[in-house]
């Protein structure tokens, strides 16, 4: 048999070096060994193999190995080849050790708001969907592709969004982008690109969000929230403005969805600034106790760009988003979109398409928002047991729920949480920092939990609250 790499031991990444080829070797080899690269047990290829790869005579290589094994990093059996000796790991150096003591430990319990039940995911339903997908994919599908994403999922989501959230939706308006951070990151593109120098944000929401804009060169002045969601009135004396990020059906994180006059004034701003609205539609499929509030862009699909996601429905780690454009945008988003992304996994898309149309979604969706309101319920209940002066809001739809606090107490609670092992987030942590100061409290994620760990969730929260 000819001893090659094919057959024995591992492909390396090796460059001697210092002086001289022998020595050269010698010392990288010792180097990969002493820093982990090469684990303890790995075949190494033969000096034949080595020799041809690094360009040098095989006796030089021969002569290495001997040397590491006479020092103790490698062993030599007949039969066995050459492997690195079975020694104790690496010490690592004491700075890194200091850093990794700062890394907190895992929560026992995770009620952080904008993750649904991970351990819910449809496995079975989605990989039969992605193998119907795999059959019927044509061989153009494995290409680079179209920028603004497969038009057979394009067309499910036209056909889902007019039914379910009231979206005025044509495939051909619709892009596909890789979450909803990176519809956001395109869009933020397209309005420096413009001129638009202004973008205004609801007073409570994502840093994250508000980042992305201000890293596209926009300024983000916040539009104040109150018990009817954004005061969407004030957006005429805001000079400057040339676009809003709102969520309207359901205002993360407080949980107001906006009052139809609100959403009325918004729409009459956008025509009247030519302005243009940002709806994040990030869960407008959970709603609990009445029918859902139709999407914004219904009003006005000609000045409302529609964000929609998979990561609440299904999960994040898809990373499938959609975009519903007025018709004049389309061309400038796929520009974008070529310069950060050309497109999303095609599998992916075609997947989410077979598993929409063959009902799946549906059924997926109505179980969750059966789990997640027998969850909700259990949390108002469990609240008005053991913490009776504790007022909650915010809860006729999504995944999470606000708590208010005594004044003064937020901070406290977080970190007795955080002691106890449970992991929460305080509302002035989504303040925006031109917001007044606002009322202590907390943004509950009854989502987050795998089914067996809710219960003990649940009362974790409870011990901790005042």
């Amino acid at each position: 048999m000819t001893d090659s790499w094919a057959a024995f031991g591992a492909d390396l990444h090796i460059e001697p070096v210092g002086a001289g080829v022998r020595s050269g070797l010698i010392n990288a080899l010792r180097e990969a060994v002493r820093t982990g690269r090469l684990a303890p047990g790995t075949r190494l290829p033969s000096s034949r193999t080595l020799a041809v790869d690094l360009g040098v005579a095989r006796n030089t290589v021969a002569d290495a190995y001997a040397e590491l094994v006479a020092e103790g990093w490698l062993t030599a059996k007949q039969g066995s080849g050459t492997r690195v000796a079975q020694r104790a790991a690496p010490r690592r150096p004491a700075a890194r050790t200091a850093r990794s003591r700062q890394v907190r430990r895992r929560p026992a319990y995770n009620l952080m708001p904008g993750s649904p039940d991970l351990s819910a995911f449809p496995r079975a339903e989605w990989l039969k969907a992605s193998r119907r997908a795999l059959t019927a994919a044509p061989n153009e599908a494995f290409g680079y592709g179209d920028a603004q994403g497969r038009i057979e999922l394009r067309t499910v989501l036209a056909d889902y969004l007019a039914r379910v959230r009231g979206v005025d939706a044509d495939p051909e308006r619709i892009v596909i982008c890789s979450g909803f951070v990176h519809g956001l990151m395109l869009m933020g593109k397209v309005l420096r690109k413009r001129r638009v120098k202004e973008a205004a944000v609801e007073s409570y929401g994502l840093d994250i969000h508000w980042n992305l804009l201000s890293e596209a060169g926009l300024r983000t002045p916040c539009l104040p929230v109150d018990g009817l969601g954004a005061r969407t009135g004030e957006l005429g004396g805001m000079r400057g403005v040339g676009a809003v990020l709102m969520t309207p059906a359901h205002q993360f994180p407080t949980g107001t969805p906006l009052h139809p006059d609100r959403r009325a004034a918004a729409v009459d701003w956008a025509r009247s600034a030519s302005g243009l609205i940002l709806e994040d539609d990030y869960d407008g499929e959970f709603r609990y106790d009445r029918q859902p509030v139709g999407a914004l862009q219904g009003l006005d699909p000609e000045r409302v760009v529609y964000l929609g996601t998979s990561s609440k429905s299904l999960a994040p780690g898809l990373r499938l988003a959609w975009m519903v454009l007025p018709e004049g945008l389309v061309g400038e988003v796929c520009e974008a979109k070529g310069g950060f992304d050309w497109m999303s996994g095609t599998l992916d898309q075609l997947t989410l398409a077979q598993f929409m149309e063959s009902g799946a979604y549906d059924r997926h969706v109505r179980a969750m928002r059966l789990r997640y309101r027998r969850r909700r319920d259990q949390l108002v209940e469990a609240l008005a047991e053991r913490a009776p002066d504790i007022r909650v809001s915010g809860i006729a739809a999504g995944l999470h729920a606000v708590l208010e606090l005594p004044e003064g107490t937020e901070r406290s609670v977080v970190q007795a949480a955080a002691w106890q092992g449970l992991a929460i987030e305080g509302l002035s942590r989504f303040r925006h920092r031109e917001a007044a100061a606002g009322r202590d409290g907390l943004v509950i994620g009854y989502g987050s939990p795998p089914e067996s760990a809710w219960a003990g969730s649940l009362d974790a929260l409870c011990r901790v609250l005042p």
